[in-house]
């Protein structure tokens, strides 16, 4: 790895560092996907074959976490590994994780939230995810809402995401969302998608149906001086969208159980993943893998596409 000069804490993978210094389009990718989104052998695999995706694309892919006390935009195969079989033993690393493990030499899987910080340190402007975290069910009372919200609030990096989780509620996120002056940007649709399926029921702010035209914006946004990044929805492929009815009703039934046995706070999101895995006889997991896929690619579009709008180096 490379030291960065960009911050004492921050590593650099060679291939990311010369596409960095080249201008050239990097993409950058969450890790819990490997330790925390599924299980063994499925996270490894799929976390290379997401980074295959990117470079079919066009761009390097950057798959951020925490390595023994230092941030990693940028893993090698045997780090994947590690964290794959390592599994949910990893921790789950948000904001609020990255100086403790920092300074206690840990290693940690980063959110959505700890993904973006590590790629704006690195100056990475393009993130691929699955779907955003939010607002949870129940809010009103639990207080739950993801630091991802905050983090899309003043990081500055497009988040390319089959919508939000749709275990959250998803009228209370675009509120969120909202307030804080994120654009909601629909790739190919007017509708918000809801991770597994293609229509929450909920709009977008804008539809824009290129790569060109979301780095565009992009571009004008932080030109601006508009502090915060941008979410990119992105409509799983029809033929791997499950019936909105039939998610609904496994989501209903293992908020309810999580309910019973007293899951709270970062462990939920796991559990209601794994449950609903579980309910929808592995259809959930088998969507999640392509939704992720198909992110990849348009991530990849979109980065090559904002790299275009920059000057030469």
């Amino acid at each position: 790895m490379t030291a960065s000069r960009l911050n004492p804490h921050l590593d650099l993978h060679p291939e990311v560092a010369a596409a960095l210094a080249a201008g050239a389009p990097v993409v950058a990718l969450e890790s819990t996907i490997v330790s925390h989104g599924m299980p063994w052998p499925q996270n490894a695999e799929t976390a290379l074959a997401v980074q295959a995706e990117v470079r079919a694309h066009g761009a390097v892919p950057a798959t951020i976490a925490v390595i023994d006390g230092r941030l990693q935009a940028g893993l090698s195969d045997a780090q994947i590994e590690r964290l794959g079989r390592a599994g949910a033993a990893t921790v789950k690393a948000s904001r609020r994780d990255l100086p403790v493990l920092v300074a206690q030499r840990g290693t940690g899987a980063t959110t959505v939230a700890a993904t973006m910080i590590i790629a704006a340190l690195a100056g990475i402007r393009v993130f691929a995810t699955g779907g955003i975290g939010g607002v949870h069910r129940g809010a009103a009372t639990s207080f739950d809402i993801s630091a991802d919200l905050q983090a899309l609030a003043r990081t500055a990096v497009a988040v390319v995401c089959a919508g939000a989780k749709s275990i959250l509620d998803l009228g209370l996120t675009l509120e969120y969302l909202e307030t804080h002056g994120v654009p909601v940007i629909g790739h190919q649709t007017d509708r918000l998608p809801a991770f597994f399926s293609r229509d929450s029921g909920f709009g977008v702010d804008v539809r824009l149906d290129s790569a060109a035209e979301i780095a565009a914006v992009m571009r004008a946004q932080w030109t601006l001086g508009l502090d915060g990044g941008l979410v990119v929805a992105n409509p799983i492929p029809a033929e791997f969208a499950l019936p909105r009815e039939a998610i609904d009703g496994a989501i209903a039934q293992a908020l309810a159980e999580a309910a019973l046995q007293g899951i709270i706070g970062k462990a939920i999101t796991p559990f209601l993943l794994d449950r609903v895995n579980q309910l929808s006889g592995g259809l959930s997991l088998a969507a999640n893998i392509q939704l992720v896929r198909h992110n990849a690619r348009l991530a990849a579009a979109v980065a090559v596409a904002y790299a275009g709008l920059q000057p030469k180096r």
